[in-house]
């Protein structure tokens, strides 16, 4: 691949025809749809001869229906293209939606492209679409993949229009350090596209084809973190423009008029973020050159994220709110309520005036009324001052009498109600892997916009019933050290969820298991949008759990999700 060409982001569908299930696959299938290098460059690791070989090794037939491994069921196929194919399949053992990408096992690309699924499979990093399996049988190459749902292409997100500072933000910052996590691995992608990032319902950005969609092309490169930058880069630019940084349009987006060259985003648009796209400049002029206003071009993902990182932070817009209408008085409160006009044009009968009231007990009797009133309260003051000493002489020698103490010495604290500062979040997954570990601090962030959300389980609202769930999952708050807790709010993701809420001993370090939290502060019980626990006495704990362990239908048919948005505790 050309260092500085339009290669690594410039690329136009040229496949003749709609995928074979054109709306199935377009937010979950692996992306490998048929491209072509535009500009007249030719991609360096697709030689005409490799171009043969692959055309020439067509992909099995295989139909829906068809199993691998007496386990992957095929539902649809989104993909045929270079003698490979990528289907939507169903993992029957785990009871969940997958993808797979399938070649011959003599395919010239097999080889490279298991190689790259069980590297991509070690990162283990949950900003990217993760490989779950990759394997070489019958003849058949097969590497499967996790399939989301719920997750959108950036490519669809942008149709709608460019992106608000916030989330070109976000999508920024998520990317470029993802991808530079990766490259401290020696993972790279080569192939970032806006049909390569995923955003999910919480605002999360996913990452999918990291190394394999570039083997699955037959794509190699001598720099390529400076590639992937630029393709981060044009990410930017197409969040903050609605246009493609080139002049050929690409991924639904329109290019750049043609002999403008590369101009900055906030030239393209008006009330473009002035940091963001001087932002997008320098990922995109990264070959040396000096790119916008005289900043220094980052080449690489690592770059790239400490220039994010050094952006003053973008809040998300406030929620507007619609001022209500002026308080008008009526009718009856400016008292003449059903009075009718004068007839002949004669003006309303004025409401006659209301003679004042003489001032009330005047008389003999009302002064001796008042006297005696007087006296009452004289003398309820005296008996009420009187039993109020006798109750505090009464306490003061309960406390100084040891007999009269409560077991365990002194009497317990009420709760003050103070906020108690988190140090960590984690999530509780005991017996299997977790959902979005990298999520868990979205739950103590103070962003109620943000959440820790599991994964989606379909027949069985306790986790799909599934033993790898049967302790439910949640999220464990570390309070740094032993405190006393007496309250404790939970805001949910969603209503419906069964929740219970759970403390260590104060001397547990870094409890994992359930039994590990054996003070139970809240039985399970069906939740709301949000959970309110009160404690009679304080608790004292470093470690409480948040359990979940029945979810809420996610509004399709016999699906279910949860997750929690906030977690507050008070001492």
């Amino acid at each position: 691949m050309a260092e500085r060409s339009t290669a690594a982001v410039d690329v136009a569908d040229t496949s003749g025809e709609e995928p074979l299930t054109a709306k199935a696959g377009k937010a979950t299938d692996d992306g490998a749809k048929a491209e072509k290098v535009s500009g007249g460059e030719q991609d360096a690791a697709r030689t005409d001869e490799q171009r043969a070989q692959a055309t020439e090794a067509q992909p099995p037939e295989l139909h829906s229906g068809h199993k691998l491994a007496r386990r992957y069921r095929l539902e649809e196929c989104v993909t045929r293209l270079d003698g490979f194919s990528s289907w939507r399949a169903v993992d029957e053992k785990l009871r969940r939606a997958v993808g797979v990408h399938i070649l011959p096992a003599d395919h010239p690309r097999g080889r490279p492209v298991l190689s790259a699924a069980r590297s991509s499979a070690l990162l283990g990093d949950p900003r990217f679409v993760q490989v779950l399996d990759a394997v070489e049988e019958n003849d058949l190459v097969y590497v499967v993949h996790e399939w989301l749902p719920d997750a959108t292409e950036l490519t669809t997100v942008l149709a709608n229009g460019p992106l608000e500072p916030h989330d070109a933000y976000q999508l920024v910052s998520q990317v470029s350090q993802a991808m530079a996590a990766a490259h401290r691995e020696g993972l790279s992608h080569l192939r970032i596209t806006p049909g390569s990032v995923l955003r999910t319902e919480s605002g999360q950005y996913r990452i999918r084809g990291l190394a394999v969609m570039a083997a699955l092309r037959g794509i190699t490169c001598e720099h390529p973190q400076r590639t992937d930058t630029e393709a981060i880069g044009a990410l930017l630019y197409a969040a903050l423009t609605q246009r493609w940084p080139y002049e050929n349009d690409a991924h639904g987006l329109t290019g750049l008029p043609k002999g403008v060259g590369l101009i900055a985003p906030d030239q393209v648009r008006a009330g473009v973020h002035r940091g963001l796209s001087e932002l997008a400049m320098r990922a995109l002029i990264n070959d040396g050159a000096t790119a916008s206003r005289q900043e220094q071009p980052c080449t690489t993902p690592e770059e790239l994220a400490k220039a994010v990182a050094a952006m003053p932070r973008i809040r998300p817009p406030e929620t507007a709110f619609s001022t209500p209408p002026p308080y008008q008085r009526t009718g009856y409160q400016q008292g003449n309520y059903r009075q009718s006009s004068a007839h002949n044009g004669q003006a309303a009968r004025q409401t006659q005036p209301v003679p004042t009231p003489p001032p009330p007990l005047q008389s003999r009797t009302g002064r001796a009324l008042k006297w005696s009133v007087s006296a009452l309260l004289i003398a309820a003051l005296g008996l009420g001052s009187w039993q109020l000493a006798d109750t505090l002489l009464k306490r003061e020698n309960d406390e100084d009498d040891p007999g009269n103490s409560q077991t365990g010495g002194g009497r317990a604290k009420k709760p003050t109600g103070k906020p108690l500062a988190i140090t960590g979040t984690t999530e509780f997954s005991p017996l299997a892997e977790p959902f979005s570990a990298a999520q868990a601090h979205n739950a103590t962030d103070g962003d109620p916009s943000t959440a820790w959300v599991t994964g989606r389980f379909k027949g069985w609202a306790n986790f799909g019933n599934l033993p790898s769930r049967a302790n439910g999952s949640g999220i464990i708050v570390d309070l740094g050290r032993a405190k006393d807790i007496s309250g404790i709010q939970v805001s949910m993701y969603r209503p419906g969820q069964t929740v219970e809420i759970r403390a260590a001993a104060p001397s547990a370090t870094d409890p994992t298991k359930l039994d590990d939290f054996s003070r139970h502060l809240s039985k399970p019980e069906k939740a709301g949008d949000r959970l309110d626990v009160k404690l009679d006495q304080p608790v004292r704990s470093r470690y409480v759990l948040i359990r979940v362990t029945e979810l809420p239908s996610d509004g399709e048919s016999d699906w279910f999700r949860g997750g929690l948005s906030e977690i507050k505790i008070s001492g």
